[in-house]
């Protein structure tokens, strides 16, 4: 197991590393991202991510969430395969926010 972490590489740009899973997330994991402090668009790199399930799914999907209520937009890319085939299952990789995360 891997411990999930969030680097802000800048205003636009944050890196998700390590294992995205039921293991590593927690209730402090889903206020890794300061969403008062975001009034723009948030792009988050999913690149490091070594392994994922359906709780990383949910927690993305959280996220989404806290963003609608203030000002961020959350963008993901390089979206595991192991999350983007949950997300397809469930038709959320249809949605914006996850336009060209392959």
């Amino acid at each position: 197991m891997i411990p999930l972490s969030l680097t802000v590489k800048s205003d636009e740009l944050a890196v998700l590393s390590g294992d995205l899973t039921f293991a590593t997330i927690n209730k402090k994991t889903v206020r890794l991202i300061d969403f008062k402090k975001i009034n723009h668009e948030l792009v988050i790199d999913l690149a490091e991510i070594n392994n994922s399930d359906s709780a990383g799914l949910a927690l993305i999907i959280e996220w989404l969430k806290q963003g609608k209520t203030g000002q961020a937009q959350l963008r993901f890319k390089n979206i595991p395969l192991q999350l983007l085939t949950l997300a397809k299952l469930s038709g959320f990789d249809l949605i914006p926010y996850f336009a060209g995360a392959a």
